[in-house]
């Protein structure tokens, strides 16, 4: 194994993972520093190396690249440690160190699938994702967290096999290691698709996340509103852009998630479904594949990165300091709560693409990306994905936490550390949606898109207020969907009801051949053997002599007499080792007789 290092110190990726290793050597103080400096030095680092291929070692004739740096890799290597650092800040004051390595470990996996230059190191940190981020579900130590986490934890491990099998058929195919394009052309090519779209949480492989990211703990959810699926809309980007099949899911993928989070209960369910709802509008660019559409995925999905995640530690701030988290239990949480109630507000108007908040600048790209591809029918699914994800991410959300009927709950804010995250992440939200050139500087692409136009803006501002004005009038009127403690059926149906139905199957049928072999083997089997075992040397010499009475000439009484003989010698233990060694000698005999 030779290395050839880059000197400018350890990968992003590997100082998250390696870091996080001291985390439980660490206490007060002194770890709380150690923690913030680790996304801090990820950061430092990916604005100081220049743009190729680095830390590049070589094993079994392979090129193994952890740091294949450009413009598409790097802006996702900003964002990523922007939001590890604020999710850091957030998480601070919790007394627990399974949630703080697996999260470090879990942005680390992320920056190291964003840097990864070859499919070997790709799978590598893919599989510390699904690792890492399995234990933020546990660590809530709940029924229900374990129940999710373990199935999440198998679809992970269904999706890695995938993607593993189809790097093993496109490495021999082609003879490369090369992450880089690869496009929908043979079965190693579906293979990696599926494996990226399971992360990607694409319809109908999506019911993981609205399943899992709920029963996380309270700032285990906000890492991972962050990584998993924006890792996969960097991979998709990267391999498959242009793909027309990405265009049709990602309308999909924008539009049947509002209809769920309007009849969820659960805030943090509400949320996973308008996360699946953005991610749409990004797998769209991607296929959609032109410079503005992929421009617009890669600004969109570190524009959503930050208020979705605020959105998350707004949500798991009121279930820290009240611990409900469902519509029917909360509300006048504005008196007691008014910074968290802000900086909701803020999240809300982010993603729902309010001019002056980053959803804007981002989201229409795309929008504008379709209309310029004359994709008619995707223009409208996506105008009405936005009117759909302000109804209830920007107005549901913060309405039922803080504005509906008083709950009576007079809870106080959270901790000092969560208000200043949430102050950085609503800051940034605004900040790029009012100046958002240094943003577009480092995109993939040279951008010339004005999302400032009249147009623009009027056009969106009619799609909110309609929307706005539609959620009142079905509020006022006494028609809006009543929020139920019920559970709705997603996709994940099928596959829990056919995965009961198929163990049951395989339990009665493997279960009877089981039965079956054990009655035979174990049982039958086992007892003749143990019965013919109690006198093997007697039955064995007679077996051999038997045949041979016609050459020895012996008549019936003689062999009778010597049978009987033969069994009492061995039975009573008496029998002479030339015995045994006659009975061998006669074996042999009969083999050369018969040859």
């Amino acid at each position: 194994m030779s290395f050839q290092l880059f000197n400018i110190g350890l990968p992003p990726a590997l100082i998250f993972i390696i870091g996080a290793l001291f985390i439980p050597l660490l206490k007060g103080k002194l770890k709380s520093v150690f923690m913030l400096i680790l996304p801090v030095l990820a950061f430092c680092t990916l604005v100081c190396i220049p743009e190729g291929k680095h830390w590049v070692f070589s094993l079994l004739d392979y090129d193994l690249i952890l740091g294949r740096v450009d413009r598409l890799s790097r802006v996702f290597g900003y964002i990523f440690s922007i939001i590890s650092f604020i999710a850091v800040l957030f998480a601070l004051k919790v007394k627990d160190d399974v949630q703080h390595v697996s999260g470090l470990m879990y942005a680390g996996g992320a920056l190291g699938v964003t840097f990864a230059g070859d499919v070997f190191s790709l799978y590598i940190f893919w599989e510390i994702m699904a690792v890492a981020s399995t234990f933020l579900i546990l660590a809530r130590r709940t029924k229900e967290s374990q129940s999710a986490a373990y199935r999440y934890i198998l679809v992970h491990i269904f999706g890695g096999l995938c993607l593993l099998a189809g790097i093993a058929l496109y490495v021999h195919q082609t003879g490369t290691t090369e992450f880089a394009y690869i496009g929908l052309s043979g079965l190693a090519s579906y293979l990696i698709f599926l494996g990226i779209a399971v992360n990607a949480a694409l319809p109908p492989l999506h019911p993981w996340l609205q399943d899992a990211y709920p029963e996380a703990t309270v700032t285990g959810a906000v890492f991972l509103s962050a990584f998993t699926t924006k890792s996969a809309v960097y991979v998709m980007a990267r391999t498959f852009p242009g793909t027309e099949l990405l265009i049709i899911l990602g309308a999909l993928m924008t539009a049947f998630p509002i209809f769920y989070a309007v009849l969820e209960n659960d805030i943090r369910r509400v949320l996973a479904y308008s996360l699946i709802n953005q991610v749409g509008f990004m797998i769209c660019g991607i296929g959609i594949g032109t410079e503005l559409s992929i421009n617009g995925t890669v600004s969109h999905a570190f524009c959503h990165i930050l208020y979705k995640a605020l959105l998350f530690m707004a949500a798991g701030s009121v279930l820290y300091v009240t611990g409900k988290i469902r519509c029917t239990d909360l509300g006048g949480l504005y008196k007691t709560m008014p910074l968290t109630c802000v900086f909701c507000m803020v999240g809300a108007a982010s993603i729902s693409a309010f001019p002056l908040f980053s959803g804007f600048i981002s989201k229409s790209m795309i929008v504008s990306a379709a209309a310029h591809d004359k994709l008619a029918l995707v223009w409208l699914i996506l105008q009405f994905a936005s009117a759909g994800v302000f109804h209830h991410a920007g107005i549901k959300v913060p309405y039922f936490m803080f504005f509906s009927e008083d709950s009576g709950i007079r809870a106080k804010e959270p901790p000092w550390n969560m208000i200043i995250a949430m102050g950085m992440a609503a800051f940034l939200c605004i900040f790029i949606g009012v100046y958002p050139q240094p943003l577009y500087d480092i995109l993939p692409y040279p951008v010339d898109y004005v999302p400032y136009t009249g147009d623009h803006v009027v056009g969106q501002l009619q799609l909110l207020m309609f929307g706005a004005l539609a959620f009142c009038l079905l509020i006022l009127s006494g028609n809006y969907p009543a929020e139920m403690r019920a559970i709705n059926l997603d996709t994940d149906w099928f596959y829990r009801k056919g995965a009961t139905v198929f163990y049951k199957f395989m339990d009665s049928t493997l279960n009877t051949i089981n039965n079956y072999a054990e009655k035979l083997i174990a049982r039958r089997m086992t007892a003749g053997l143990a019965q013919f075992a109690q006198n093997a040397p007697a039955k064995v010499t007679l077996a051999i002599i038997r045949p041979l009475r016609m050459f020895i000439g012996a008549d019936p009484e003689s062999y009778a007499a010597l049978r009987t003989r033969i069994n009492r010698a061995f039975e009573t233990g008496t029998a002479p080792i030339g015995m045994s060694v006659l009975a061998v000698a006669l074996f042999f005999l009969l083999i050369f007789l018969l040859g």
